[in-house]
């Protein structure tokens, strides 16, 4: 068995593994280094293990003896990136940065029969999904938003499905509270009309990989940026929490379930990111095993990974071009100088004579 270090770095940052990807010759001992530890963004990273693993391959010892990380970072052949062209912005990518956006989606299971039952009952109205992820808990949500959201789903003829920690008190008949749900599964059935978000990455990858619009409340970090995605898409909306009301809550969901162009723009949107040669998972997969079957890949290296910010920034060049630009004025200088001191010495001669 071959000990193999592989430093993945995964951005702006769960499986099985298909039997598209050969088998490896051998088994190899992997260690992955996880930037983040939240339990959201540990979906990518299990996802990729859980299918290395699968393979015959060893992530249960610990390396205390590390190199620094900015040694590690710089010595890296392999970025998986956890983004796709389909629901970002294109950017010219080098070799050895891989796309693997929704790398964590898959399709949906079947769901508890109480549930699937339930979301059946709530007939031709559908049902509306309501999860601010995994570090926001619903019981930390200010008594006023919480006042608001109830009277809102009061109103509503749609059933609502609300990850909520804690007790709740003051829900109507078609609200269901529960601290979890399997989220792919819920999002996956036909039934289930619009997602309120916070607008995290992974849980915006999921409902446009299941096809279901959006409606986004950011709280922090990326979610404001992935917010602008969704109203730029036309694959749902935008609100502020500052400026919640019942009737706001209630016009906007409307507008999403009644409007047909959100479910049809995030169904271009799926069938785009999910019209690939390979999973994200297997391409995951398959670059991983390159870099160990090739010993490092050293030729997926980008040069300018070993150059100082000095050097990667041309500050050398740039600081070479400003002193020839300071010589070369001061040249000019010198000579109107002297150019105007021959004209004053003939003008005084002229005055003279």
């Amino acid at each position: 068995m071959k000990a193999v270090t592989l430093f993945m770095l995964v951005a702006t940052l769960a499986g099985r593994a298909s039997g598209d990807v050969p088998l490896p010759e051998r088994s190899y001992k992997i260690l992955m280094l996880l930037p983040v530890s939240s339990r959201s963004h540990m979906n990518i990273i299990v996802a990729l293990a859980e299918a290395l693993a699968q393979r015959g391959h060893k992530i249960s010892a610990h390396f205390p003896d590390l190199p620094p990380l900015l040694d590690i970072e710089r010595n890296q052949s392999l970025t998986l990136m956890n983004t796709h062209f389909s629901i970002t912005t294109p950017l010219p990518l080098l070799p050895s940065q891989v796309e693997v956006g929704a790398i964590h989606c898959r399709p949906g299971k079947p769901l508890p029969q109480d549930t699937e039952s339930w979301l059946t009952g709530a007939g031709t109205a559908g049902v509306i999904y309501f999860s601010l992820g995994s570090l926001t808990r619903g019981d930390s949500m200010l008594p006023e938003y919480l006042k608001v959201f109830l009277e809102a789903f009061r109103r509503l003829p749609q059933r609502v499905l609300w990850k909520y920690e804690g007790e709740l008190e003051g829900a109507s008949d078609n609200v269901r509270i529960s601290n979890w749900f399997p989220q792919q599964d819920i999002l996956a059935n036909h039934n289930v009309k619009v997602f309120i978000s916070h607008g995290g990455l992974l849980s915006l990858q999921e409902s446009i990989f299941h096809a279901t619009p959006l409606l986004v409340l950011p709280i922090f970090g990326d979610q404001p940026r992935n917010g602008m995605l969704v109203v730029d898409s036309g694959i749902g909306r935008v609100l502020v929490w500052e400026e919640l009301t019942a009737d706001r809550i209630v016009d906007t969901l409307t507008d999403i379930i009644n409007n047909t162009k959100y479910k049809e723009n995030v169904g271009r949107m799926s069938a785009s990111l999910r019209d690939q040669p390979m999973t994200p998972l297997d391409r995951a997969v398959f670059w991983t095993e390159y870099v160990i079957r090739h010993r490092g890949a050293p030729q997926l290296r980008c040069p300018a990974a070993q150059l100082s910010w000095v050097e990667f920034l041309m500050l050398d060049v740039l600081g070479l071009l400003l002193l020839a630009l300071l010589l070369l004025l001061l040249l000019i200088r010198r000579i109107l100088r002297g150019i105007s001191a021959t004209l004053l010495v003939g003008s005084a001669k002229k005055k003279k004579e």
